[in-house]
């Protein structure tokens, strides 16, 4: 969580629309753009990977497209703030924050696996109105607006209305999450024991993967023990206007928890009483 994010208020006034999306369709090219950028080192041979502070790793693919974004957003948005995973924060004056993470899934990407995306998120007075993930070694993303739905897209194809599966119950489920170590990072084995249990199928195609699953219907839940805002801010309005809940382990919707459970919203109350029993995060 980031440190310099504000708590989510109790109520906030709803953005006008137009502004929202037009907002929303500069996010989801700029997120196009930015990940199609890092398909020019995807697979390849032709950069190095660091470890920042916390031991996670960082490539020039990362800061390359944080950095594309954020050039886009000076040139057509300059008074508002951003705040990126690579580069830290810029203060605007608009009210109005970009939530960056470049490269969502880093260790996917520098394993060669194509399911780490691109995600911005547009945040005011603590909550995130409008959100886009795409995966671009898939060519495949979603996107969403407060009160103008949920949509799929796939390489050049028309974006569709999508929408949370209708499963009641975690066992006829999908249950994703990125690392399982994770878990055991915040004292929270038990709680995926007893998720693993309960659902069909526990898979780790996580990270911002995961909750484009869960949007699109594929997966029921997709929980997070730990994150940062970075990896929150997009998901929230996509999961909600999905249909489906995005909340911390205590059920409060917000992106500044550093935790985050995405259900269908059928599932969310099964899921819910497993992770409250869980020792809560340091704030």
């Amino acid at each position: 969580m980031n440190a310099n994010s504000p708590s989510a208020p109790v109520s906030a006034s709803v953005p006008a629309a137009e502004l929202l999306t037009e907002k929303l369709q500069a996010a989801v090219q700029w997120a196009k753009e930015a990940g199609q950028l890092t398909l020019t080192y995807f697979q390849q041979e032709n950069y190095e990977v660091e470890r920042k502070s916390d031991a996670s790793p960082v490539t020039i693919a990362d800061r390359s497209a944080e950095q594309l974004i954020r050039g886009k957003i000076a040139a057509q948005y300059p008074t508002d703030g951003i705040v990126g995973e690579e580069f830290g924060i810029s203060e605007g004056t608009s009210g109005w924050r970009w939530i960056l993470d470049p490269i969502d899934g880093t260790k996917s990407f520098i394993s060669g696996v194509p399911m780490y995306g691109t995600m911005i998120g547009l945040e005011r007075d603590g909550r995130s109105w409008a959100g886009v993930v795409y995966i671009p070694g898939l060519d495949e993303g979603v996107f969403a607006a407060h009160g103008q739905g949920c949509f799929h897209f796939r390489g050049a194809q028309a974006p569709r209305p999508t929408k949370v599966s209708q499963r009641k119950q975690l066992s006829e489920g999908l249950f994703v999450t990125s690392q399982a170590d994770t878990f055991r990072k915040r004292d929270g084995w038990q709680a995926f024991e007893k998720l693993q249990a309960a659902a069909y199928i526990t898979r780790t195609w996580g990270d911002c993967y995961g909750y484009l699953l869960v949007a699109t219907g594929r997966a029921e839940v997709m929980v997070d023990p730990m994150l940062n805002v970075w990896d929150a801010a997009a998901v929230q309005p996509i999961i909600e206007e999905a249909g489906g809940t995005f909340t911390d382990w205590q059920g409060v919707p917000t992106i500044h928890a550093g935790e985050a459970i995405a259900t269908n919203g059928l599932v969310q109350a099964e899921v819910l009483a497993i992770t409250r029993d869980s020792p809560r995060l340091p704030q």
